[in-house]
């Protein structure tokens, strides 16, 4: 049973908020879980791209109260399930906290995809990256219970 999870990118302003709030929107019913994200080289104080933000707002989701943050070791530890967009990413995540790495996967692991960083690209690569984020959270919010 998941009660606290991880969405985790870069930046933290991009993918990883676009999947905690639409991850926080498919489990909006189940009590007691969290859903928080973090970067692992965050642009910490910083609200969600403008581009990400006018996607989720056009969703009808709010991104607004969203600051980026570090993924510390202490931030990993908490969680009990962390999800990242890149291969890479896990990598990186094990090298430094190894601890996580049985709890520490793919978003898109049911898909076998990796989720590529949009940052300062055009619209087209957000709406890309949003409808993977989108079908990867769908596929995922059906285990988390």
């Amino acid at each position: 049973m998941f009660k606290k999870l991880l969405l985790v990118c870069v930046g933290n302003i991009c993918r990883s908020p676009t999947a905690e709030i639409l991850m926080r929107n498919a489990l909006r019913d189940r009590e007691g879980v969290e859903v928080s994200s973090a970067g692992l080289q965050a642009l910490v104080g910083k609200p969600v791209d403008p581009m990400a933000a006018t996607l989720l707002r056009e969703h009808g989701l709010d991104p607004d109260a969203h600051r980026a943050r570090q993924a510390t070791p202490e931030v990993l530890a908490a969680a009990d399930l962390i999800l990242v967009m890149e291969q890479a990413h896990v990598s990186r995540i094990i090298r430094d906290a190894p601890q996580v790495s049985g709890k520490t996967f793919l978003l898109g692991r049911w898909d076998s995809l990796e989720v590529p960083d949009p940052y300062r690209q055009q619209r087209i690569a957000f709406e890309h990256v949003y409808s993977l984020i989108e079908k990867s959270v769908d596929r995922w919010s059906k285990y988390i219970k």
